[in-house]
């Protein structure tokens, strides 16, 4: 509900004012549980489960593509392993065999993705490639090269036409193109790249278009919670993706990987498109009272921005240059580990496929965890006024920055130490998920209006370090050495570090004024003034 004398619920002058606190406790809110506004974050998290399933495939079933038996002979390579082999394993190096007499054409579940997508080619039965550490770098990094092209263009239609289509498309897409892996790596490296490229082209949209719709969707004293719970399942679907992946890699073969993702992002598109509408006031069963709270505390920030945006204003925009910086350096460690951990624990740690996937997905829940309970912690100290939006806003960013550096520098020093590598990785992915409920929502704070726009823009320039932290840890690892690994690791460190310093001085949680729609309104009643669009 709009605020007297001008103010939004997430104006911090307004957040001491007796007036507005006054205003905030007689809004009673209907409760979450079965709300639609619930419902919407739940199918949400479980888009973002697939998304990133269909995303972290590739980082898992890479380790059962590779012939690294014959890569190692054809490189004439004699390099001793950086940590002893286990004690019942003749050659850890060796890709993991894959089922013998396993043909993909007939394993169950994807028969029919098979026989409408592939010929009946005897290459399909799970062969494996030669390819060596920086070509999988350039493949696993391919994705993020599509994943930038949609960003913007995905964020500024969906704050003026809904985000609903756009998530849902994206998924979708993404999940049709996820069916032709096999059949791309079949005909070479060139083609896989060029599809996972794609497949980050049809990906870009989700996140811009999720912050579009929670800008339409989301009351200011609950934007924590529900933003973080849709948003972790990333999170969770990394933490199921990779376990699986190694699982059915082993079982059916890795073909089968990518045709059962492909099958659950289809699948999901039917629910979200059947349950889902861009607006409250649009949407066939929500209740009265609920439409009525959501519209009435979101006020004229709910709306679409329309066709023209302050794009000057936006780029002179000190907290909006906050949120880029610190979201590229939290994205770097935060894809590091995503696209190279199930690497590391196979060629250092000499873990089988399964155990790889299992302990790679691990750090995962507890980026999960973190992030449910720091939205909920947020949306307390906010709602009872312990602390300003912009001061949340700072306190779980540099824990979420910080606190994974101090723990992510000693794995690359304790050796061949199992226990305390996956103990170190785990709490450094866990305690990332501190900085959901503040970095990585910040946009709709200063900007509800055009928080997918934003959101388009921030997440392009945080890709960048999806795109280059494979490379650059595909070229420090060349040699499998624990050298290798230590540079990745402290490089990674640092650049949260730097995140973690530079959002604490220059971030804000205060809707600036290109953004305030208030403002826009009194303008026409002042002759001889122009709107700042």
């Amino acid at each position: 509900m709009p605020l007297p004398n001008g103010c939004s619920i997430n104006a911090e002058s307004c957040e001491r004012d007796e007036d507005a606190k006054a205003l905030i406790g007689s809004e009673r809110a209907p409760p979450q549980c079965c709300s639609t506004r619930l419902n919407l974050a739940v199918l949400m998290f479980l888009g973002f489960t697939v998304v990133y399933g269909l995303r972290v495939n590739l980082s898992v079933a890479m380790v059962a593509m590779v012939n690294t038996t014959e890569l190692s002979v054809d490189g004439n390579t004699s390099a001793a392993p950086a940590c002893p082999l286990p004690p019942d394993s003749g050659n850890s190096s060796e890709a993991p065999q894959q089922p013998e007499g396993v043909n993909i054409r007939h394993s169950e579940g994807v028969v029919w993705a098979l026989r409408l997508l592939t010929p009946p080619l005897p290459s399909l039965q799970t062969p494996q490639y030669l390819w060596d550490s920086e070509t999988q770098g350039w493949l696993l990094g391919a994705f993020f090269f599509g994943y930038l092209c949609t960003q913007i263009p995905g964020g500024y239609l969906a704050g003026h036409y809904g985000g609903s289509r756009f998530l849902g498309v994206g998924v979708l897409g993404t999940a049709v193109l996820t069916l032709l892996t096999p059949l791309a790596a079949g005909w070479g490296s060139s083609w896989l790249f060029a599809l996972r490229a794609l497949e980050g082209f049809g990906e870009g949209v989700t996140y811009p278009a999720m912050m579009a719709m929670w800008a339409r969707w989301a009351p200011p004293l609950e934007r924590s919670r529900l933003m973080t719970l849709s948003g972790s399942g990333g999170s969770f679907g990394a933490f199921v993706a990779l376990p699986l992946t190694g699982l059915i890699s082993e079982k059916l073969g890795w073909p089968a990987v990518f045709y059962l993702c492909g099958g659950a992002g289809c699948l999901w598109a039917v629910f979200w498109f059947s349950f889902v509408s861009d607006d409250p006031r649009t949407h066939r069963r929500i209740s009265k009272e609920e439409r009525d709270y959501i519209i009435n505390s979101i006020g004229p920030q709910g709306t679409g921005h329309g066709w023209s945006v302050p794009l000057l204003s936006m780029v002179l925009s000190g907290p909006l240059w906050a949120i880029i910086i610190t979201q590229m350096c939290s994205n770097w460690t935060f894809y590091t580990l995503l696209t190279s951990l199930p690497t590391y624990m196979n060629h250092v740690l000499h873990f089988d496929l399964q155990s790889n996937g299992f302990l790679s997905a691990l750090p995962y829940l507890g980026n999960l965890l973190m992030a449910l309970l720091s939205g909920v912690a947020a949306d307390y100290l906010m709602e009872r006024k312990v602390f300003s939006t912009t001061t949340v806003r700072k306190l779980f960013t540099f824990i979420g920055l910080l606190l994974p550096a101090v723990f992510l520098v000693p794995v690359s020093y304790v050796g061949c130490g199992h226990v305390l590598i996956v103990t170190f990785l785990t709490l450094c992915n866990s305690l990332v998920g501190t900085s959901s409920a503040g970095v990585f929502i910040n946009q709709i704070d200063i900007a509800p209006r055009y928080a997918g726009f934003l959101l388009g823009i921030t997440n392009t320039f945080g890709t960048i370090p999806g795109i280059m932290a494979p490379i650059v840890t595909g070229y420090f690892t060349e040699d499998r050495s624990l050298q290798g690994w230590r540079k990745v690791f402290w490089v990674a460190a640092g650049i949260n570090v730097g995140g973690a310093i530079f959002y604490t001085v220059f971030g804000s949680g205060r809707i600036q004024p290109w953004a305030d729609t208030e403002t826009e309104e009194e303008e026409p009643e002042q002759p001889g003034r122009t709107g700042a669009r």
